[in-house]
């Protein structure tokens, strides 16, 4: 669950509406996908020019983890 709360810390430093972010996780043997959810007035910082925000996020969860040969992908979602 680290890397859980590893980008719970690099989200709310991000987005305004903290409290409204979620995080799932889903584990397999080699691979973890987490699915992020977040303020739909917040999701313009998550996409924010061609996705730079998320896929810079992706970026470093898979550099962090990429140490102990685990792949992880990240998914976006916007809250009702």
């Amino acid at each position: 669950m680290q890397e859980v709360e590893f980008l719970q810390y690099l989200v709310e430093n991000i987005v305004e509406n903290t409290v409204d972010i979620k995080i799932e996780s889903k584990d397999d043997e080699l691979w973890t996908l987490l699915t992020l959810e977040v303020n739909k007035d917040d999701m313009w910082i998550i996409i924010w020019k061609k996705w730079s925000t998320v896929n810079a996020l992706r970026s470093i969860l898979r550099l962090q983890w990429m140490k102990i040969w685990k792949k992880i992908t990240l998914k976006v979602l916007e809250q009702d």
